[in-house]
């Protein structure tokens, strides 16, 4: 058992929901885990490999008719007591690493052109991942509103999580438009 966040806690997380495969599970992660962890393809499936020889996941072989075999996978009783156990020790701080808030941080010393492609180049793909973040809120309550759901829906857990993510991509897309904004006026009275 650990205490400190790894992907095998994020892939159990993602498991909770039900049976899947390695490439289900890699278009999970792709929207519905991706505001709080990001795993490649390759990594994911050696960490399904990791929680099944310690017993946290069980897999099975599923037997299909013109296309190949697939394994699913789902979590195990002692997957769900590792997952409690992580659930219970102190969370630690979120911590940011961003070239992009490194390279605006020196704007004052750089040319100011590519930095304002970049970031709008970044506001458009947070924009693209709050759209996709919103679809899935939707998806996730059905006809109930956001406070009914909130309130009486099944498993609010991912709907929580997804919320954050709509949060911080909602604020990078604004943070990034915002911060092109300023250094093209400041390059602009630079110029005239």
């Amino acid at each position: 058992m650990t205490s400190r966040m790894a992907l095998r806690h994020a892939v159990l997380a993602a498991l909770l929901d039900g049976e899947y495969s390695g490439y289900q599970l890699t278009k999970i992660f792709d929207v519905g885990v991706s505001n709080f962890w990001y795993a490649a393809p390759q990594q994911l499936y050696a960490e399904l490999a990791k929680l099944e020889a310690d017993g946290l996941v069980a897999g099975r072989e599923v037997v299909q008719r013109g296309r190949p075999n697939k394994r699913v996978f789902k979590v195990t009783d002692a997957g769900l007591a590792e997952l409690a156990a992580f659930a219970a020790t102190p969370a630690k701080p979120l911590l940011l690493r961003d070239d992009l808030a490194v390279k605006v941080h020196a704007a004052d010393l750089v040319d100011p052109a590519p930095l304002i492609a970049q970031l709008r180049e970044r506001a458009q793909e947070a924009a693209a991942k709050l759209a996709l973040f919103e679809q899935t809120l939707r998806r996730l309550r059905g006809d109930l509103g956001e406070e009914e759901f909130l309130r009486e829906g099944e498993r609010i857990g991912p709907y929580l999580s997804c919320l954050a993510g709509c949060r911080l991509e909602r604020e990078m897309r604004d943070w990034c438009q915002e911060t092109a904004r300023t250094l093209e006026e400041r390059a602009g009275r630079r110029v005239s």
